[in-house]
C-alpha cells in the first residue's frame, strides 16, 4: 500500500506537533517566494501571468503526494518555462496563418501548452511505472552543464528589454542574437527609466538582501516594496508596464485539447523537457536526501512528477519541474516531510481566491529582474572548466551543447539534442580504442604494463595481454588486430593468455571474433588461455558454444593459476627451464 501511496510513510509523522509546526513553517516560506516567481516564469513561458499560481497548485501538491522526495519543491522552474515557450510558438504560429490577434493567438497557445503538459506528465509517469528511470542518462552530465549554462544566459538576455522598458524587436523565427538582442541595444536611447528604475531597484533590493539578511525573503521584499512604489507614484500613468488584472479563482477543470497537428511537433519535445526537468528534479532530490539521510527511489520521483503533470494538465497548467532555489528555501525552513509542499499549495489556492488583486501594479520590470536573479545562479562555467580539465571528449560535449544552444536559440532542444548525439559518438570513439597492454612480472608480484613498466620480465613462449574494455561490436577490430599484433612480436610464442578482468561485456559481434581468433591461432600452433572471466562473459561463451571451443582447460579465475598450468604443460628443458612470468613466492624462515 504504501508504495502506492507513498505518502503514507510520512504522513502519519505529522501527529508529532513539532513536525507539523515545522513543515507549516516551510510551506508557508516557499509559498512567499514561489507566488511572484511563478508568475515571473509564466511569462516565460509565453503565458500570461496567472497561470504561474495555476501551475503552482495541483502540480506541487500531487508530486509531493506521489514523489519519494521530502523536501523536492516542485512547480515552475525557469530552463523548463522557456523551453516550453521555444517549442510551443513554432508550432502555433504556422497553425494560426499570416495574420491573428492576441487574442487567436493565446485562443490557441495556451490549450496548446496544456496538451504538452499531458504529453510530458505520461511519458514521465510510464517511465517511473515500468522503471526505466536509467534512460535519463542518454543526457550525460556534460551535456546538461553547457545546456544549464546557455538556458540561463538566454533566459536572462530575453528579460533585458523589460529592465529597459523597451521592446524585443522581430518574432519566434527571427535569430535570437543578432536579430532580437541586437535590436533591443539598438533601442536603448528611448529607455523609459521609470521602468529602468524600477529594475534596477529590485535587483538592489534582492541582491542586498542575500548578502546581509539572506534569511528574509528578498524575492517578496522587491515584489512588495516596488509593486507599493508602482501603486504611490502612478508608475501604470508614466508609462510603465505592470501586471495589471488577474482574474481571481481557481483553474477550471478542463480536458487536454487532444491536437493531432500539433503532436508530430510536440512530440520529441515533450520527451526533452521531460527528460530535462526530471535530470533536474532527481539531482535536487538526491541533494536533499544526502543531506537529511533520506531514501530517493528515482522511479518513484518520475511517477510523482508524471503524475504531478499529468493532473496539471487538467487544471490549466504547463510542464512543471523541480526548482533549486525553492527546494532549498524549503529544506532550509526545516521541512520533514512532503506536507510542506501541500502547505505551499494551498496558500496559492488562497491567493487565486482572495489576493490576486494586490499584484496589480506589480511592474514587469520587476519580474524581470527575478528572472534574471534566479537563472544567474544557473550560470557556472567554472563547471564547464572542470569537465574539461577531467576528461577532454566531456569538455568537447559541453562546449559543443553551450554553443550549439545558444546558436539555434530559441529553439533549445536542438542544442541539447546534437550534444546528446555528441556525447555518444563521443563515447563510442573512446571505447572503439579500448588499452591494452602486454603484461610482464613486477617486482611485487603482480603483472603491469610493460609499455609503462620498462624491463619487466617477459617470457617469449607466453604472451599475457589485458583488454581493458567492453568486447562488442565499436572495438573487435581493434581487438583483433591488437592481439594479432602482440602474436607477431613473439613468434616463438605457444600461448596467448587474454586477461578477462576488466572485459565487462560481450556482445554477438565479440563472441566471433573471439571464435575467430581462437581457432586461427590453434591452426597456427597456439592456445588461447583466458583468465579473470566474469559470470556474464562466461554465460555468453556458454550460450553460443564458445566456451567448448576454448575449452574449460584453458579457462581459469586468475592468471597465476593459468600461468601455473602453462608452466606445467610447457616443456620447461626445451624452453630452458626459465618462468620469468611465474610468481615467485619467497618462503621466509624465522627462528623462535
Amino acid at each position: 500500500m504504501n508504495k502506492i501511496f507513498p505518502f503514507l510513510n510520512w504522513i502519519h509523522e505529522l501527529k508529532d506537533p513539532q513536525i507539523l509546526r515545522a513543515d507549516m513553517i516551510a510551506g508557508l516560506t516557499v509559498a512567499l517566494v514561489l507566488i511572484p516567481q511563478s508568475m515571473a516564469y509564466a511569462t516565460l513561458a509565453g503565458l500570461p501571468e496567472v497561470y504561474g499560481l495555476y501551475i503552482s497548485f495541483v502540480p506541487v501538491f500531487v508530486a509531493a503526494l506521489w514523489g519519494s522526495s521530502r523536501q523536492l519543491g516542485t512547480g515552475p522552474v525557469a530552463v523548463v518555462s522557456t523551453m516550453t515557450a521555444t517549442m510551443l510558438t513554432p508550432i502555433v504560429i504556422p497553425m494560426l496563418g499570416s495574420e491573428y490577434t492576441q487574442e487567436e493567438y493565446l485562443a490557441l497557445y495556451i490549450p496548446t501548452a496544456m496538451f504538452l503538459t499531458l504529453l510530458v506528465g505520461l511519458f514521465q509517469f510510464f517511465l517511473g511505472l515500468f522503471r526505466l528511470g536509467a534512460i535519463v542518462n542518454f543526457l550525460s552530465h556534460p551535456v546538461i552543464v553547457g545546456f544549464t549554462n546557455a538556458a540561463a544566459l538566454f533566459i536572462g538576455l530575453t528579460q533585458v528589454s523589460k529592465i529597459f522598458g523597451v521592446d524585443m524587436p522581430g518574432g519566434a523565427s527571427d535569430h535570437f542574437l543578432t536579430v532580437r538582442i541586437m535590436g533591443v541595444v539598438e533601442k536603448l536611447n528611448v529607455t523609459h527609466l521609470e521602468t529602468l528604475f524600477m529594475g534596477i531597484s529590485s535587483f538592489a533590493i534582492m541582491m542586498g538582501l542575500k548578502r546581509f539578511a539572506p534569511k528574509i525573503p528578498a524575492v517578496l521584499v522587491a515584489v512588495v516594496t516596488t509593486t507599493v512604489v508602482s501603486y504611490a507614484i502612478g508608475f501604470e500613468a508614466m508609462g510603465g508596464q505592470v501586471v495589471g488584472s488577474i482574474p481571481e479563482g481557481l483553474p477550471g477543470f478542463a480536458m487536454p485539447a487532444f491536437n493531432l497537428e500539433a503532436l508530430s511537433g510536440l512530440f520529441i519535445g515533450s520527451i526533452i523537457i521531460a527528460m530535462v526537468g526530471f535530470m533536474e528534479a532527481i539531482s535536487i532530490a538526491k541533494a536533499m536526501a544526502a543531506k537529511s539521510k533520506d531514501r530517493i527511489d528515482p522511479n518513484q520521483e518520475l511517477i510523482g512528477q508524471g503524475l504531478g503533470n499529468i493532473f496539471g494538465s487538467f487544471f490549466q497548467a504547463y510542464p512543471a519541474s523541480g526548482s533549486f532555489s525553492r527546494s532549498a528555501v524549503n529544506f532550509n525552513a526545516g521541512a520533514k516531510t512532503g506536507f510542506s509542499s501541500v502547505v505551499t499549495a494551498i496558500i496559492v489556492v488562497i491567493t487565486l481566491l482572495f489576493l490576486t488583486p494586490l499584484l496589480y501594479h506589480l511592474p514587469k520590470a520587476t519580474l524581470a529582474a527575478v528572472v534574471i536573479m534566479a537563472v544567474f545562479g544557473l550560470i557556472n562555467f567554472n563547471a564547464i572548466k572542470h569537465i574539461w580539465r577531467i576528461n577532454k571528449h566531456d569538455g568537447i560535449a559541453a562546449m559543443v551543447t553551450f554553443v550549439a544552444t545558444i546558436a539555434s536559440a530559441p529553439k533549445l532542444d536542438h542544442g541539447i539534442i546534437i550534444g546528446a548525439v555528441l556525447a555518444i559518438v563521443l563515447y563510442l570513439y573512446r571505447t572503439m580504442k579500448p588499452r591494452v597492454a602486454v603484461l610482464g612480472r613486477y617486482k611485487d608480484g603482480t603483472l603491469r604494463d610493460i609499455e609503462i613498466n620498462k624491463d619487466l620480465p617477459t617470457d617469449k613462449h607466453i604472451i599475457a595481454v589485458r583488454f581493458d574494455g567492453s568486447l562488442y561490436f565499436a572495438n573487435v577490430s581493434y581487438f583483433e588486430d591488437t592481439m594479432l599484433k602482440a602474436v607477431a612480436a613473439y613468434p616463438d610464442a605457444k600461448y596467448l593468455l587474454v586477461v578477462g578482468d576488466a572485459i565487462n561485456q560481450i556482445d554477438a559481434s565479440g563472441e566471433e571474433v573471439l571464435h575467430q581468433l581462437v581457432e586461427r591461432l590453434h591452426d597456427n600452433g597456439m592456445t588461447v588461455v583466458f583468465s579473470g572471466l566474469k559470470r556474464q562473459i562466461l554465460q555468453v561463451m556458454l550460450a553460443s558454444g564458445l566456451h567448448d571451443v576454448i575449452g574449460e582447460q584453458n579457462i581459469f579465475s586468475n592468471e597465476d593459476f593459468a600461468l601455473d598450468e602453462i608452466y606445467k604443460r610447457l616443456d620447461l628443458d626445451a624452453v630452458g627451464g626459465a618462468c620469468p612470468l611465474k610468481r615467485q613466492l619467497e618462503v621466509k624462515s624465522e627462528s623462535v
